[in-house]
């Protein structure tokens, strides 16, 4: 998927000059985080966030003040930081350092951006236009509309529910395809083999109970610990129906 595909296209933003209370008043009461901050012709300046209000002098939560050694040094850093904890205006509050991304990219490259920066949301530019926000509610929207989706209903063969079910354990680095047999009868999978770590217990029946075609699974898979080579039997060898 592509971000144009899940990104917000009316989106609400604030301009430079727009007043800190304004800018609040207006997050408050379209229930957003967040705010691109964006010139009258449409140019990304910035952005302003929840976390560029958490230190104030209102709330009581501006840092303590600089010893006189970071004055005589940092001076110009310090002056930066006052007026961003204490400005009443938009671009004198917001960060305008941002991290974008194009409507083209993919969707794993958006994510993988928020996890390196820390960061709830991207606006999408393009042409050096806002032309739209993702955030990771969009991502969870998108998801959620995935998941209500319910599984094509066409005839599965025990035979292709098997395929599929392996398949997906090798391609996957941290099953143990070789060491667990797939058995299907009526849609009813039976899993049995052995694991080293308990942690491919759980992924394990997941893939199973994923595949479209599946009625159950049955987990008679054991585990061996490593160290010793004791072998400890499926904690629940029962059937768990879809």
């Amino acid at each position: 998927m592509r971000v144009v595909d899940v990104m917000t296209r009316n989106i609400v933003s604030v301009t430079p000059q727009a007043t800190l209370s304004q800018a609040i008043d207006l997050m408050v009461r379209s229930h957003i985080s967040g705010l691109p901050v964006v010139t009258e012709d449409g140019r990304l300046a910035g952005i302003l966030s929840e976390g560029d209000l958490l230190r104030r002098p209102e709330l009581g939560t501006e840092k303590i003040g600089a010893s006189w050694f970071s004055s005589l040094f940092k001076a110009g850093h310090l002056a930066q930081a006052y007026a961003q904890t204490h400005g009443r205006r938009v671009d004198e509050v917001m960060t305008r350092d941002v991290v974008v991304v194009a409507p083209n990219q993919r969707l794993e490259e958006a994510v993988l951006l928020m996890e390196q920066h820390g960061i709830k949301r991207l606006p999408v530019v393009e042409n050096d236009r806002v032309v739209g926000l993702l955030s990771r509610a969009d991502l969870v929207r998108t998801l959620a509309e995935f998941l209500r989706q319910p599984y094509e209903e066409q005839p599965v063969s025990d035979e292709g529910i098997k395929a599929t079910i392996e398949a997906e354990f090798q391609a996957q680095p941290w099953a143990p395809a070789g060491a667990i047999r797939v058995e299907v009868q009526n849609g009813r999978v039976e899993l049995s083999g052995v694991i080293t770590d308990e942690n491919q217990r759980s992924a394990i029946r997941i893939i199973a109970e994923n595949t479209p075609g599946v009625q159950s699974v049955r987990d008679n898979i054991s585990w061996v610990e490593p160290m010793t080579g004791i072998v400890l039997s499926a904690p629940e060898s029962q059937d768990k129906t879809n």
